[in-house]
């Protein structure tokens, strides 16, 4: 039994018949259905970190809710029901094995493929003399496969395509939702005084029909900035301020750590891991626009396992 936070389910779910542990997420199968747990775990350069955070799990799973429910009009999603806040319930996809990135600004990984010399990312040609969380003359799609351990590696739409990892009309298809989509939470976001830097969408496929799966919009997913002040720090070549999980791979950086083999994982301070928590909720109250109400952490197992059952 667990206190506080969630760092795993170890469920037997009446008809289950398949088991998933994501780096965050646990995805159980029940026939045509997934139950997918956010758990409180925290990823960064593709490790799990040692340590939970507090209410990660609560956030992400209701941000993802809540812009699911905002883009259904956009296209077609996987979100049936969420019986519990760390749950969402939905439809069975084959998911398509690359992650559609897209990015608005230049931050983050692309930055630092920037920074290292790079002009062309996933096949985009990128111009020379811009700075840092510069935004760019449009939106730009940098794809990634999907690594089931590892990195996720960059990858051009030609190369997917060439290499029947999805067909060229399935692709035309994701594009359309991806730049749709990415429209969609940049509007949410500047409503609420912030900018959508960059995220990633995943998607799936059933019965000859396309569907978003997964996560939208969260702070594992997407960074973003505040939007007062932001063109005065760029001006001035400072860190705009912002609100995503990018604050954390700079902690682990200035610790010395990227996930490179022989580096050390640093010890997350309690004080840390309580900012970690502090910074997703306060994410959630931006971008939701409402308060986060903290579910009852006595024992989320059972709370989950209880609510799963009067689904």
């Amino acid at each position: 039994m667990s206190t506080g936070i969630l760092k795993e389910t170890n469920f037997k779910l009446p008809g289950q018949t398949a088991f998933y542990k994501g780096k965050v997420r646990d995805v159980y199968t029940i026939g045509k259905q997934l139950i997918m747990i956010a758990s409180d775990r925290i990823s960064a350069f593709d490790h799990i970190l040692p340590r939970a955070i507090p209410y990660k799990g609560q956030v992400l799973n209701q941000i993802a809710i809540h812009f699911l429910e905002a883009t259904r009009d956009i296209c077609p999603n996987w979100l049936e029901s969420s019986p519990d806040p760390n749950v969402t319930v939905g439809i069975a996809c084959q998911p398509f094995q690359v992650e559609m990135v897209i990015r608005g600004y230049l931050v983050g990984h692309a930055w630092r493929e920037y920074k290292a010399g790079k002009r062309i990312l996933c096949g985009v040609q990128l111009s020379d003399g811009m700075v840092e969380n510069e935004a760019f003359p449009s939106p730009i799609i940098t794809p990634a496969t999907k690594a089931e351990e590892g990195h996720d590696q960059d990858i051009s739409r030609a190369a997917i395509i060439q290499q029947g990892i999805v067909s060229e009309a399935d692709y035309q298809v994701l594009e359309k939702y991806t730049y749709a989509l990415f429209q969609r939470g940049s509007e949410m976001a500047n409503e609420q005084g912030l900018i959508l830097a960059d995220t990633k969408y995943e998607f799936g496929k059933k019965d000859g029909k396309i569907y978003l799966i997964d996560e939208i919009h969260t702070p594992d997913s997407s960074r973003y900035f505040y939007k007062e002040g932001f063109n005065e720090c760029l001006a001035a070549g400072i860190k705009p301020t912002h609100l995503s999980k990018e604050f954390v791979r700079e902690w682990l950086i200035e610790q010395g750590f990227q996930g490179l083999e022989g580096q050390k994982m640093p010890v997350m301070s309690d004080d840390f891991v309580n900012l970690v928590s502090d910074r997703y909720i306060e994410l959630y109250e931006k971008i939701c626009g409402v308060a986060f109400v903290k579910e009852s952490t006595e024992d989320i197992e059972l709370r989950i396992e209880t609510n799963l059952a009067v689904k």
